[in-house]
């Protein structure tokens, strides 16, 4: 297992009963008792039925089927616990009750094995429901030995590298994956029931659209040109709108070539729904019913526990004007300003900088407000109405004030569940505000949407008041299932592979590793800083904190092309976020889980609306005239939150 890793007696000791299983294997073989020869046991029943159904099951004759988790006893009584679908039932085994032969086999099998079992329900003296075996057939051996203290892992990414064992050996973390099943199967029923139409979309199309995000891009061979992997769905469902089909949903992947953190993983999950002939105010009415009726179903409560905090999902959740949101926690009332310079001058006042793509206008001003001052205050459900019309190139304007749009996103526990608009149908504005987008990526905005010329002429065809909601499924079960990270509720979340070959990027830089006596280092046209002149007296320097700390997650900063957010473990058991401008050198993968160096104890620096608790340590140089990077990394041994002296 990869946890052995730097452990000499641990990976001979993994060696040492691998071999001794695949002796065992090849006994069976020579035998002619080859398990992986086996293709089917017909079972009749599971744990959980005999656990729920005991009294009436009692010495009933089953047949059960799963993985032997633990063995005890081995004299000529033996006790084994046999996990299933449903989870885990004692087999009690006897050898006077069994074939001898059979018996004797049964005790060289090994943990982790998978075993078919003839028996009877019965309870033991000491009161253990269990089954009492007849015969034990060896269905699959087992060639490698589960890890004993798996949930354990100080690398927690080793549980997503190897999910299977995760689930073999951790049954809390399937408990996450049944109820996403369930939430899943709960918003099918709920649309089918209101006579939603579920479609399905390309997941390759020639235009990135539908949202602001950088898209992965593929080549198609036979048409040789480029293609991108949606970021959304939205086009292509609001076609069908057109069409005639008045109420579709599309549960689908969608991909984004982006930063990866606790919320994000480039690959996720929505439900995007468009019903003709509402508004965003009946897709606020519909989602709040989806996710409080999904809790109420699913959890039995309205109450959930998420991030530490205690969520109320009661219906009648608050709806607030985005302008009033910021009124509300930054002092600032956007709706007496009039000008976009007096706008940008207000956000500024409080310590907000717009991104550096972005025109400096009042609707710019107001949403990165509401971004990096309010976003981290909401914590019970909050629907954020009336979005400017900078910032939402697909939404309607709203007939009150033409700088806002008809749009909600919701809210809880800082974390955007979900986005609506009132769809816009007007060709001319849509191409208008297409266009906007084009010169937004041609300034460098590569997350910038494109011009859709056949989304404006499916327009022109005409298009009904619309209502458009796209809802987060894995922000959803994260919640109802309290989880921190949205790797907890990904089956298999993207993971950089462990022997990845070095990109062109990671070639330019010199190893992070010790080069070995024979390697040759070429310094000669490095040029470095004259070291400082002035003394620093010893107490001064002993008050910076130098901490090694571990790379948990990273992520892009969004609109900006230098920033990585990290968020560490220093040690203290909370998580410290630092912001670095090393993007230009790094990409947000390559450092995930890799060991830092950092110094604690400086004061917060807000940028881009997020507080930066400290200072990521790089190495910088010259050489052949141009700055050279590279962030101090230190070997996984040293613990997080290791001193430095």
């Amino acid at each position: 297992m990869a946890e052995q890793k730097n452990n000499p007696q641990a990976e001979q000791d993994l060696g040492q009963q691998t071999k001794i299983r695949r002796e065992k294997l090849a006994v069976l073989q020579n035998q002619g008792k080859d398990p992986f020869q086996i293709t089917r046991f017909d079972w009749d029943t599971t744990s959980g039925q005999i656990k729920e159904n005991f009294d009436a099951m009692e010495g009933r004759s089953v047949k059960v089927a799963g993985r032997l988790m633990s063995k005890r006893g081995m004299g000529k009584v033996s006790f084994c616990d046999l996990q299933d679908r449903d989870g885990r039932i004692q087999l009690y085994a006897r050898q006077d009750e069994m074939d001898e032969a059979a018996y004797q086999e049964f005790k060289k099998y090994d943990i982790g094995d998978i075993v078919g079992v003839d028996g009877e329900v019965f309870r033991t003296q000491r009161g253990e429901m269990s089954v009492r075996a007849r015969t034990i057939t060896l269905l699959s051996k087992s060639l490698l030995p589960l890890p004993e203290k798996f949930h354990g892992l100080t690398n927690t990414e080793l549980r997503y590298r190897q999910r299977y064992v995760d689930l073999m050996v951790n049954p809390e973390v399937k408990r996450n994956f049944v109820l996403r099943s369930q939430f899943i199967r709960h918003v099918r029923e709920f649309l089918d029931s209101r006579g939603y139409m579920e479609v399905e979309t390309p997941v390759l199309n020639t235009i990135s659209g539908g949202a602001t995000a950088r898209p992965f891009i593929t080549h198609h061979n036979t048409l040789d040109i480029d293609m991108y992997m949606r970021i959304a769905t939205e086009l292509p469902l609001k076609r069908l709108i057109v069409g005639g089909l008045d109420r579709v949903y599309e549960i689908g992947r969608i991909f984004r070539n982006e930063g990866m953190d606790p919320k994000h993983n480039p690959e996720f999950t929505t439900v995007e729904l468009y019903q003709a002939y509402t508004d965003f105010n009946g897709m606020m009415d519909l989602f709040e019913e989806l996710l409080s009726s999904a809790a109420q179903k699913l959890l039995g409560t309205y109450q959930v526990e998420w991030q530490g905090e205690k969520i109320d999902l009661t219906p009648g959740w608050p709806r607030l004007p985005m302008h009033e949101a910021v009124k509300q926690y930054c002092g600032i009332d956007f709706m007496t300003i009039d000008s976009d310079d007096e706008a940008v001058a207000a956000a500024k006042a409080i310590g907000v900088e717009l991104p550096e793509t972005a025109e400096k206008t009042w609707g710019n001003a107001l949403y990165e407000c509401f971004d990096q001052k309010v976003e981290e205050k909401l914590i019970q459900p909050t629907f954020i109405t009336m979005h400017p019309v900078d910032v939402s190139p697909l939404a309607k304007r709203s007939p009150k004030d033409p700088r806002l749009t008809e749009r909600f996103e919701l809210f809880i526990c800082h974390s955007e569940m979900g986005n609506a608009f009132s769809e816009l149908n007007d060709p001319i504005d849509q191409r208008a505000r297409f266009q906007k987008q084009v010169e937004l990526r041609d300034r460098g905005d590569d997350e910038a949407g494109m011009m859709d010329d056949d989304f404006i002429t499916a327009l022109e065809y005409g298009m009904p008041p619309t209502g458009g909601l796209g809802i987060g499924i894995d922000r959803c079960v994260m919640m109802l299932t309290g989880s921190d990270s949205i790797r907890e509720v990904i089956l298999f979340p993207t993971m950089k592979p462990l022997d990845l070959p070095k990109t062109e990027k990671q070639e330019e830089r010199a190893p992070t590793t010790t080069p070995s006596a024979t390697e040759t280092m070429d310094f000669s046209q490095v040029e470095i800083e004259p070291l400082f002149a002035d003394m620093v007296d010893f107490e001064t320097f002993s008050r910076s904190d130098f901490r090694a700390v571990k790379v948990k997650a990273c992520e892009a900063v969004p609109k900006s092309k230098k920033l990585l957010k990290f968020t560490l473990d220093d040690g203290s058991g909370t998580d410290r976020v630092i912001l670095s401008g090393i993007h230009d050198t790094y990409e947000p993968e390559e450092l995930l889980g890799k060991t830092l160096i950092a110094i604690t104890n400086l004061p917060p620096r807000r940028m881009m609306g997020i507080d930066s608790c400290g200072m990521i340590i790089s190495a910088v140089h010259h050489e052949s005239g141009e700055e050279r990077l590279h962030c101090l990394m230190v070997d996984d041994r040293i613990p997080a939150g290791a001193k430095l002296y």
